[in-house]
């Protein structure tokens, strides 16, 4: 959307500033959504080793239990 609004810019004006204003906005926006994107996987990784643990110790737990028995 920025890219044709950037080009339809460029295109009324001629001012090829305004098309690289435009396009720096845009890779502003797609390196913000790829950081943002990063940080979901990291805390999608964060959780599922999280889970883990917590399966780990249910397991270890009831391991324990069975041995006392």
């Amino acid at each position: 959307m920025i890219k044709k609004i950037a080009w339809d810019t460029f295109k009324n004006t001629g001012d090829i500033n305004s098309f690289l204003e435009f396009k720096q906005i845009e890779d502003l926006e797609k390196s913000m959504q790829n950081r943002k994107n990063g940080v979901l996987i990291q805390n999608q990784v964060q959780n599922s080793e999280n889970d883990i643990l917590l399966q780990n110790q249910m397991v270890n737990g009831i391991n324990k239990s069975n041995k006392e028995e």
